[in-house]
């Protein structure tokens, strides 16, 4: 009989109706486990026809698992944080990784998910808004009906996924109640379109103009591809319709800096003429001049509570489908006399 490779670990567990550790235990003979739940899973084994990945065959309870992880990109400085960090709480339970850069197209996440279920991996975690499409996300429904799925940054309403997000909406809201209550009313916003984070950072944006009865100008939302120089010549452009600007925010941090440049090059003082808050704290925040105040969507904890979810359904346990981290503001010299917030 030939080996059913549309079984794994995860599938063991669900039909023998116990923990993946339990099976981890049976195939390895290691560790306690009741004769009859043994031969229980041992049946399952037979009739599925199930064999252990290569990464897991000899290795103990702790080392067994492989996850496989996506994202579009290691170039962008959020996902090669969360990539790094993640890896590095794998590699410390003893789990193996399998790293996948997909890009944005969505046929190719799917073919590069695919490619994770035929190396037997027993969950995936996929690594920023851009896996969760506007319109349909029947490809990690595919997926998530053969492992459990972490999605980071994203919330999609689908059967064995897990999501785990920040308040992006309320961090953006709350930078426009920011920049009203120091009398920043003309207000500059940048984003990169397309993505859950984006829709839901624009959202914030449009309540939070709304809220303080400022009216919604298409003329003052810059949408554009994350390039420095296609950054800084639409901000040049829209210097010359002669609006007055008093404050920036931005999707992103490498757009809040590319606008700051511009301004600075054109005269304007920061922050005494115009505030500027960008978005994700990243390492270039640090590196601009003057320092970028920045939202801390706080990446890294966003993908150690990814690992900690998959530790829980590794154990058998069910955790939220969504988990919600808290943002803080990061303030530095581009923000004045604003109090940082938790």
């Amino acid at each position: 009989m030939e080996e059913n490779k549309d079984i794994n670990i995860y599938d063991i567990a669900k039909l023998a109706g116990v923990s993946i550790a339990t099976v981890s235990r049976v195939i390895n003979q290691k560790g306690n486990v009741t004769e009859r739940t043994k031969r229980l899973v041992e049946k399952v084994i037979r009739e599925t026809n199930y064999q252990p990945n290569i990464f897991a065959r000899g290795l103990g309870l702790g080392t067994m698992k492989v996850v496989g992880v996506l994202c579009s990109t290691v170039i962008d400085m959020y996902y090669a944080k969360a990539v790094g960090t993640i890896e590095e709480e794998l590699r410390s339970l003893g789990y193996d990784v399998i790293l996948s850069c997909t890009g944005n197209i969505k046929q190719d996440k799917l073919n590069s998910m695919e490619m994770l279920l035929s190396k037997h991996v027993d969950a995936m975690v996929l690594i920023g808004s851009v896996f969760k499409e506007t319109d349909d996300n029947s490809h990690i429904e595919r997926i998530a009906q053969r492992v459990p799925v972490v999605l980071i940054n994203g919330f999609v309403s689908i059967d064995n996924t897990y999501c785990v997000v920040c308040e992006e909406e309320n961090a953006m809201f709350d930078v426009i109640d920011s920049f009203v209550k120091i009398g920043r009313k003309d207000i500059l916003y940048l984003e990169a379109p397309g993505t859950w984070s984006s829709i839901s950072k624009m959202t914030g944006f449009r309540k939070g103009l709304e809220a303080h009865k400022l009216p919604f100008q298409e003329e003052r939302v810059l949408s554009a591809e994350k390039d420095m120089g296609v950054i800084r010549s639409a901000v040049k452009d829209f210097l010359k319709l002669g609006l007055p600007v008093s404050a920036v925010c931005a999707s992103e941090d490498l757009f809040a800096v590319a606008a700051m440049k511009v301004l600075i090059e054109k005269g304007y003082k920061v922050p005494e003429d115009v505030a500027i808050m960008g978005f994700n704290n990243s390492l270039i925040c640090e590196c601009a001049t003057p320092p970028l105040s920045s939202v801390d969507n706080r990446v890294v904890d966003l993908s150690k509570m990814a690992i900690s979810i998959l530790v829980d359904i590794f154990e058998g346990k069910t955790p939220p489908q969504k988990t919600v981290i808290p943002y803080e503001f990061i303030i530095r010299e581009t923000m004045p006399r604003l109090k940082k917030r938790n």
